[in-house]
């Protein structure tokens, strides 16, 4: 028997564990990219991808043509980008800070009490933001105005509504994440903070002598995949917080989607623009693990 086959005999349940995930992803992940083909179509819902009329990259052209479509991708990177400085260091803090914590009962309680608005979806933090933040009668406002405080249009001024949308993002995200980074503060080698301490190191000396450089590797990965996501913007946070009076900061390529493609059952056009979405998304991805790299190997970062 040769050392493929008693290799596979000795490991034929770790492949056949394989079976589902890979199914998974063919059916569902793969199986879908057909639809791909409507993007250079006139695509008719009757009849179907192999009878609707090819028409090359002539759905791109109208796209790139539409005005609306760069207020959406300005707004996509803009909102995206501002996540990213905003929304991506505020899990490493939490989790520096928590890591700190003598008290164990406490630092449960801080952990659920965080992570826990990850579970909510969308909608229902859309509706509870509403109760809080409306300029006639949300809480905030309604204290406000008791204390003599104009009222803060929170929800209809465009810049007010960017700081909100912002602000509620990390409330949503971070503490999810402070998870996955005290999961990588936690495998730091306790040696390296008693030579810190040793040497004269106080707490943010240590912090940021060891355990840092010690968690670099997970901030480097989730970075790479934050700037990988840039185009990309989910429909639910934007389409719940937005509205008319905001639109010029709320009207994302998700919802240009919904709005010119779905809405009006431009199937071609909504699908030419997540190809674009796609490709976009390659090319940032590729970069920043690129750049990830060549910074990692200089020891700059």
């Amino acid at each position: 028997m040769s050392n493929k086959r008693l290799y596979f005999a000795r490991n034929w349940q770790l492949y056949a564990l394989l079976v589902l995930p890979l199914a998974y992803f063919l059916i569902f992940k793969y199986g879908p990219m057909y639809g791909i083909l409507i993007a250079f179509q006139d695509y008719n819902l009757f009849k179907g991808i192999t009878g609707s009329p090819w028409v090359g990259l002539d759905v791109f052209r109208e796209i790139f043509g539409m005005s609306g479509f760069y207020e959406a991708l300005r707004n996509t990177f803009l909102l995206n980008l501002l996540d990213l400085l905003v929304s991506f260091p505020a899990p490493i803090v939490l989790a520096l800070l928590l890591n700190e914590l003598a008290g164990r009962r406490f630092k449960k309680f801080a952990q659920t009490a965080l992570y826990l608005p990850h579970f909510l979806s969308w909608v229902i933090i859309g509706g509870m933001m509403y109760q809080v933040f409306a300029t006639n009668s949300g809480i905030v406002n309604e204290l406000l105005g008791r204390l003599g405080v104009a009222p803060i249009p929170f929800l209809t001024d465009k810049y007010d509504w960017l700081v909100t949308y912002l602000a509620v993002g990390v409330w949503q995200s971070a503490g999810w994440g402070t998870i996955v980074y005290l999961a990588a503060i936690a495998g730091v080698n306790a040696e390296l903070y008693e030579a810190a301490a040793v040497d004269g190191a106080g707490r943010l000396r240590r912090i940021w002598s060891v355990t840092l450089p010690g968690i670099r590797p997970t901030i480097v990965v989730l970075l790479v995949l934050k700037i990988g996501e840039l185009v990309q913007i989910g429909f639910d946070r934007p389409f719940v917080l937005g509205n008319v009076s905001v639109r010029d900061f709320s009207e994302v390529i998700s919802t240009f989607v919904y709005k010119t493609g779905i809405q009006t059952a431009q199937f071609s056009t909504a699908t030419a623009v997540g190809l674009f979405q796609a490709a976009v998304g390659i090319v940032l991805l590729l970069g920043s693990n690129y750049l990830a790299k060549k910074i990692t190997e200089n020891g700059v970062f």
